[in-house]
């Protein structure tokens, strides 16, 4: 039996460049589409919002010179470029999936509204959210927070290319830890960016635990549906 009913999965936009300077990896991409499909055969309703880091990242173009305004706009629409072609892989494996943007622009994807997703994720559909919050000054993050309180989910799960929160950079710190569980309190008195500090005061507020794991390893999406322990834990 699946530990999580429903879950709100944040992927990573740079993972999808998997070994590209740029774009999308075709292979990273199908590999996301099975995990995905995986664990939507073992009953599992899951919401989906993929950064646009592959592409275009508003604070990038401001500190280039762009109007951060225009420049969180133009990071939305890289995530509505991810979050189509990520519906395309879904539907070439056979599993149903909705993209829904927080700005319109029928008929490329349908107006978010709870309502809809929700009614999608009862009926065994994969809803995946885009355009994040459809404001500027608000990162991929904070969208996932709010996406996942709103339609109530039992978790969020934020794949990215490390196997959990650590002490310090495990990249480039060789002696770094990783923590098996923590707290919203701990990851801000260690001053620990696993997320924005209005995205982690939000699943805070909102009781909404976060599993940080790697999803770029083929299998561990399952895993962590069924309750193996990998990955980092976060909660209240």
């Amino acid at each position: 039996m699946p530990k999580f009913k429903r879950i709100l999965l944040k992927l990573s936009g740079e993972s999808l460049m998997g070994e590209q300077q740029y774009g999308i990896d075709q292979q990273r991409l199908a590999d996301y589409a099975e995990q995905i499909k995986e664990i939507a055969e073992l009953g599992v309703q899951i919401g989906i919002v993929i950064g646009g880091g592959n592409i275009f990242r508003g604070l990038s173009g401001a500190s280039k010179g762009f109007d951060r305004v225009k420049g969180d706009q133009m990071g939305m629409l890289a995530t509505v470029i991810n979050s189509l072609a990520l519906n395309s892989a879904l539907q070439s494996v056979g599993c149903k999936s909705r993209v829904l943007t927080a700005i319109r622009m029928e008929p490329i994807g349908e107006f978010y509204s709870k309502d809809k997703a929700i009614e999608l994720l009862e009926r065994g559909e994969v809803a995946i959210f885009s355009a994040g919050t459809g404001n500027p000054f608000f990162t991929t993050d904070t969208a996932s927070a709010l996406r996942g309180i709103e339609i109530e989910a039992d978790v969020m799960l934020k794949g990215t290319r490390v196997d959990g929160i650590y002490t310090s950079d495990p990249e480039k710190d060789q002696t770094a830890i990783r923590f098996e569980k923590i707290s919203f309190d701990d990851i801000y008195k260690h001053g620990l960016k696993i997320m924005d500090l209005t995205a982690t005061a939000m699943c805070k507020e909102n009781n909404l635990p976060i599993i940080v794991f790697n999803m770029d390893e083929k299998g561990n999406l399952k895993k962590i549906i069924e309750g193996q322990n990998i990955g980092t834990y976060v909660q209240s």
